[in-house]
This record gives structure tokens, C-alpha cells and sequence, in this order.
């Protein structure tokens, strides 16, 4: 498997809470980050932040077509509303790669955060779908973007479950979890499992919510 330090990881969505908070954690892991969004303008404001936050010149900010040609591997970190038509956009550029699916469909009412239905079964399933050249996985639902981004914030305490059919890829997701501090990567399952792996995170809003916490999860006996 290819060092994750030689690989450059981009980031669609590299302007949001999870996006840029994962950025800023392998920025300064030594990984090299590039952040993409819909406005290059935007992208390249986020990664001058986290320049200047890191130390690292190895960020660099694109539009979300250049951002998946230019990296080795992809983390999608978009609003579940513009996931379809945003993958759709980016086969071409992201066929061949390892394509990192964190995104969570869930709704919102007053009784608080649900999951939401997904024809092809999870968010994963429909990147799966979509880039049928790619090698998708799902991971890194559950890590808190308040938690990423607080600089005051040195270990993340929290598992991240990886799933997909591709060992090979869930393994180097796994090594991208570990090299962030305090963070593990765990092997959860097939891809076709995502499903309550996304939803799960409505419960984990609701405990922060109730209990004013950043709550993630921990995999015993492992």
C-alpha cells in the first residue's frame, strides 16, 4: 500500500465545518491537502487559513473539477442535497481513485435530526453507483467538525468506522484516520452497510445535543 504521505488527499466540500476541520488535521500530519469548492476564489481563501494555521504550504485551494483531478484520493464532504449532481459533474476526474463518502442524509424538524430515505440504499451506495470507475468507501460520519477545527483541541478522541469492498482502499482510509492524533481507523463492514453507519449520526446529534458534548464513538475490544 502507498505511504498516505505521498498521497495528496483533495477535499470536496473543503469550505464546510467537516471538510476543512479534516483538512487542517492531515495538513498537520504532514499530509499534503487540496481543498476544493464550487468557487476556486472561496477555496483558495480556506486553504490560506490553513496555511497560516498549520505552518504547511502543502494546501492548496481549487474549484471541485480541479480539486479531484488533482488528488490521489477524494473526500466527499458536500451537503447530501447537492451529493448526486456534484459526483455526476466529477466521473471523469475521479475515476480510478479512492473516493471517501462522510456524508450523512439526515432531515430536520422539531423532534430533532432523522435519517433520511436513499434510493440506493445509504450515500455511499450512490457515490458507488455514480462513479462506477471509482473504488468508494464510507468513513469519518462521526467526527465532530467543532472538535477538527478547535485548535486548542490536540488529540481527537474517536473511532472511525471504514467501510467498502475494496481492502486495499479501506485499509489506506484506515491509515488516514490513524495519523490523525487520537483518532483509529476500524474496518466496519461492506459498503452495503453504510446505511446505518449514516444514520447513526442523527443519534449522535441528539446525545450532543442533550448532553452539550462532541460526542463520537469507540469500538471495544479491538
Amino acid at each position: 500500500m502507498t505511504e498516505i504521505g505521498q498521497l495528496k488527499v483533495g477535499v470536496l466540500g473543503g469550505t464546510g465545518p467537516q471538510g476543512r476541520g479534516l483538512a487542517l488535521r492531515w495538513a498537520k500530519a504532514g499530509i499534503p491537502v487540496v481543498l476544493g469548492s464550487r468557487s476556486p476564489e472561496r477555496a483558495e481563501a480556506a486553504a490560506e487559513h490553513l496555511r497560516k494555521a498549520t505552518g504547511s504550504a502543502a494546501i492548496t485551494g481549487l474549484d471541485n473539477a480541479a480539486c479531484a483531478a488533482d488528488a490521489d484520493v477524494v473526500l466527499v464532504a458536500v451537503p447530501w442535497d447537492g451529493h448526486r449532481e456534484l459526483l455526476e459533474s466529477l466521473r471523469d476526474e475521479l475515476a480510478g481513485k479512492i473516493v471517501i463518502d462522510c456524508v450523512n442524509p439526515l432531515g430536520f424538524d422539531k423532534q430533532g435530526p432523522y435519517a433520511l430515505p436513499v434510493e440506493e440504499g445509504s450515500a455511499a451506495r450512490q457515490a458507488e453507483r455514480l462513479l462506477p470507475d471509482s473504488r468508494v468507501t464510507a468513513a469519518f460520519h462521526h467526527v465532530s467538525a467543532v472538535l477538527l477545527s478547535d485548535p486548542e483541541v490536540s488529540e481527537v478522541d474517536t473511532d472511525v468506522l471504514v467501510l467498502g469492498d475494496d481492502r486495499e482502499a479501506t485499509d489506506l482510509v484506515r491509515a488516514l484516520a490513524d495519523a490523525i492524533p487520537g483518532m483509529r481507523g476500524v474496518y466496519g463492514g461492506r459498503l452495503r452497510n453504510a446505511h446505518q453507519v449514516e444514520a447513526f449520526t442523527a443519534n449522535l446529534i441528539a446525545i450532543n445535543k442533550r448532553y452539550k458534548a462532541h460526542a463520537g464513538i469507540r469500538v471495544t475490544d479491538v
